[in-house]
């Protein structure tokens, strides 16, 4: 009597006897090469769009101009003085600083370095970033002192009706 378990279920004692070999594909490396390279084509392409709208978006960044928002009257600062205000979001802080008679300077006030808060030293005629020692020129804004590389963004000012207004945000160059 033969066991049940013992039993081979099939004539064969090849269990892929099955398989039909001879419709089967071969993937070379040639073929697996021309299938990468035509992946990579589909989602270079298919991203395209995206990257067009994103440089789109950036170019714009150079040199925006938003909606001229007041910052002070020209008689409420005295030259050498300095006024905190927010341009172009209302978290972006800025900071406007009255040279001459008719010359005002105005920069976004957070350190290039690391993002800490600028401040104006008029005694030192100087702008300060406490975090490092980091200091700028107050014409230009450019560093001069401290691990700061790039300059300040500049923010162009325009005097109107006895305000000053601030009008567009001017990108440092990388």
């Amino acid at each position: 009597m033969t066991d049940k378990n013992n039993k081979i279920p099939f004539d064969e004692d090849n269990y892929t006897h099955n398989i039909n070999r001879t419709n089967e594909r071969k993937l070379d490396r040639r073929g697996f090469m021309k299938t990468l390279v035509g992946a990579a084509g589909v989602f270079a392409l298919s991203s395209l769009p995206w990257g067009a709208v994103a440089a789109k978006e950036l170019s714009g960044l150079w040199e925006k101009e938003y909606p001229h928002k007041k910052i002070t009257d020209v008689n409420a600062i005295a030259i050498g003085d300095a006024v905190d205000f927010t341009f172009p979001g209302e978290h972006d802080n800025a900071i406007l600083i009255r040279l001459t008679e008719h010359k005002y300077v105005a920069y976004q006030n957070a350190c290039t370095h690391l993002r800490c808060p600028v401040f104006w030293e008029k005694e030192e005629q100087q702008m300060l970033c406490p975090c490092h020692h980091g200091k700028f020129d107050v014409a230009t804004g450019n560093p001069t002192a401290g691990p700061p590389r790039r300059p300040l963004p500049a923010i162009e000012v325009k005097v109107e009706k006895g305000a000053v207004f601030a009008v567009k945000v001017k990108r440092y160059e990388v």
